[in-house]
C-alpha cells in the first residue's frame, strides 16, 4: 500500500516551472481556486485551425461545477457508472469531456493492430495472438506501449459490427477467418463519449451498456468467437429537446448532470473571453494553465491510490439507503452510485472517510431521474388489485358465505 501522505505525493511538473501553490492542498480545492481565474485576452497573432487540435482546458472552463466534478469523479473511481450529460446545445458538454483527457496519467496500453496483449497468452496460449506478436513475444519483447489516455467518440451512424467488431476483411482476402475489434475494444482503458445517446439504435446502447457493466464483451461470429476488455469510463450527452432515452437505459448511467447555460453575466463574460482568448493563441492560453493541469494529474493518480482506504462510516450509509427509500427509488444501482461517488469525492479531497457532507454534494447527480412515475402508478393498480383480491378470496370459505 503506497504511503499516502499528501508531502509524498509525485512531482510530475518540470524542474524549471515554479513550484505549486502551498494553499492548494486537493484537487477540491484547485478546482475552486482556478475556477476564478482571469486570463488575458489581447494575444497579437493568430494560430487558426490549432484550436480544433488542441483540447481547451479542463480547468479553464468557466462554472459548470456540477458537470465537472461528475466528471472527475468518473475517472477517479470506475464504480461510479459515467456519467450523463443533459442539456442543451451549446453548454459545453463536449468540450468539458474533450478538456478531460489533460488530467489522465498515462496508461500502458497493446502496440498491436489487433490489440494483443501479455494476458491474452497467458489465458489462451501463444495461438491467441497473431503472428507478429507472437514472434515479439518469442523474442522477450514488450508488447504494450505506454501512452495517454484517448478519447473515442462513438459516430451517431455506427453500425453494430462497428461497434463490437466483426470479419477483418483484409484477413478474409488471404483466405484467414480472423475477427476485427469494434470499438468498444478500442475504448479499453480509454474514455468513450457518446454523443446524442437518445438518438441510437437500441441494439447499439444495450451492447455499449453490457459492456461498460461487464469491462469485457464477446463476438460470435459465425464459428468464430472472440473476447475483448471493454473496462472504458462511459459518458454519454444528450439533448432532450430531440427525444427521451430510455428509461432501462438511463438507469444503467451512474451520475445524472443537468447542464444549463451559464446563468451569472459576469461567467458568462468571462467564458467569452477565456474562448476567445483559446481561438486566437491556443497555445499561449493552454500554457496559463499548465502548471495547475500537471497538479491536477498528480491529484487524480494520489486520488486513486487512496480509493482503497475510503470508507462509509454505518451511519452516513445509512442515512444515505433513508434518503433513497424517501425518494422512493426502486433500482439498486441508486445507492451504488451514491456511495461510489461520495468515497471518490473523499479521496478527492484527501479524506479517508465518507462523510454526510459528501452524500448532500453527489446526491443529486447520482439520484435524479431515477424515480419513475410510470412504476409508481403501476405498482399502486397493483396494490388495488391486489387488496381486491385478498377480500374476495376471503368470500371462498363456505363458513363465510353462510353467514
Amino acid at each position: 500500500m503506497p504511503d499516502l501522505n499528501p508531502s509524498d505525493r509525485p512531482q510530475t511538473y518540470p524542474p524549471d516551472q515554479p513550484q505549486p501553490t502551498p494553499s492548494v492542498r486537493s484537487l477540491k480545492e484547485l478546482m475552486d481556486l482556478v475556477s476564478g481565474k482571469s486570463v488575458a485576452t489581447e494575444q497579437p497573432q493568430q494560430e487558426s485551425g490549432l484550436a480544433e487540435a488542441l483540447p481547451f482546458p479542463f480547468l479553464g472552463l468557466v462554472g459548470q461545477t456540477e458537470m465537472k466534478l461528475a466528471l472527475l469523479l468518473s475517472v477517479i473511481n470506475p464504480l461510479v457508472g459515467g456519467v450523463l450529460l443533459v442539456g442543451p446545445r451549446g453548454t459545453g458538454k463536449t468540450t468539458a469531456v474533450r478538456s478531460l483527457l489533460n488530467l489522465l496519467p498515462d496508461i500502458e496500453r497493446s502496440s498491436c493492430f489487433y490489440g494483443c496483449l501479455p494476458e491474452d497468452v497467458e489465458a489462451g496460449g501463444i495461438d491467441a495472438i497473431c503472428p507478429d506478436c507472437s514472434r515479439k513475444y518469442a523474442e522477450g519483447r514488450s508488447l504494450v506501449v505506454k501512452e495517454p489516455v484517448r478519447l473515442v467518440e462513438l459516430p451517431l451512424h455506427s453500425r453494430i459490427e462497428d461497434v463490437v467488431g466483426g470479419l477483418d476483411e483484409r484477413a478474409v482476402i488471404h483466405d484467414r477467418m480472423r475477427l476485427k475489434r469494434g470499438i468498444l475494444a478500442h475504448a479499453d482503458q480509454n474514455i468513450l463519449y457518446v454523443d446524442e445517446v437518445n438518438l441510437l439504435d437500441d441494439e447499439i446502447v444495450d451492447a455499449i451498456l453490457d459492456a461498460a457493466a461487464l469491462g469485457t464483451y464477446t463476438v460470435r461470429r459465425g464459428p468464430i468467437t472472440a473476447s475483448y476488455n471493454a473496462r472504458f469510463t462511459l459518458i454519454g450527452s444528450m439533448n432532450p429537446e430531440e427525444g427521451r432515452l430510455r428509461p432501462q437505459i438511463l438507469d444503467r448511467f451512474g451520475l445524472r448532470v443537468i447542464v444549463r447555460g451559464l446563468s451569472e453575466a459576469q461567467e458568462r463574460l468571462e467564458a467569452y473571453r477565456r474562448t476567445r482568448a483559446y481561438r486566437i493563441q491556443p497555445r499561449q492560453f493552454i500554457q496559463q494553465y499548465n502548471q495547475e493541469t500537471l497538479i491536477a494529474r498528480d491529484e487524480v493518480t494520489y486520488a486513486r491510490g487512496m480509493l482503497r482506504q475510503v470508507e462509509i462510516p454505518p451511519p452516513v450509509a445509512e442515512a444515505g439507503i433513508r434518503l433513497i427509500q424517501k425518494l422512493r427509488i426502486d433500482s439498486l444501482r441508486a445507492e451504488i452510485t451514491l456511495f461510489e461517488a461520495a468515497r471518490a469525492l473523499a479521496a478527492a479531497d484527501s479524506r479517508t472517510t465518507v462523510t454526510l457532507d459528501d452524500l448532500r454534494t453527489v446526491s443529486p447527480m447520482a439520484l435524479r431521474l431515477r424515480r419513475s412515475p410510470f412504476m409508481e402508478d403501476y405498482f399502486a393498480e397493483r396494490k388495488r388489485e391486489d387488496a381486491q383480491l385478498y377480500k374476495f378470496l376471503h368470500t371462498l370459505d363456505p363458513r363465510t358465505n353462510s353467514e
